[in-house]
């Protein structure tokens, strides 16, 4: 998958899953295959494990912004997942809940930060 293809994929629905390696054949690698390699190591999505941009701890989901943060695709992969109305998890350096960026993720069972909203 070329690097525009991609881009242009995450604006619609994803990339889907990222080939984890090539068919075992006896020729050398096409240039594509070779850029896609090396375009899947600058991505930190397709280099680390994928549970971590759907974590539920807060450490977890902190340490998958900051590598988002580091992605030649953030910006790419923000405005899709805003586009799509991602359900969760780490888009873009950003973290979505119900479709909506929220400035961050509080913890299960943690009682509201201003309690004056919730009466």
């Amino acid at each position: 998958m070329r690097l525009t293809t991609l881009l242009d994929t995450l604006n619609d629905s994803g990339s889907g899953p990222w080939p984890t390696s090539r068919p075992t054949t006896t020729t050398a690698p096409s240039e594509a295959e070779t850029f896609d390699q090396l375009v899947a190591t600058l991505i930190p999505c397709r280099e680390y494990d994928s549970e971590l941009w759907f974590a539920e701890s807060t450490a977890d989901v902190e340490r998958a912004k900051a590598l988002c943060h580091q992605c030649p695709l953030r910006e790419g992969c923000l405005q899709g997942a805003v586009a799509r109305q991602e359900p969760w998890g780490v888009w873009g350096g950003e973290v979505f809940i119900g479709g909506v960026v929220v400035p961050r993720k509080r913890g299960r069972g943690r009682p509201r930060k201003d309690e004056t909203s919730a009466a």
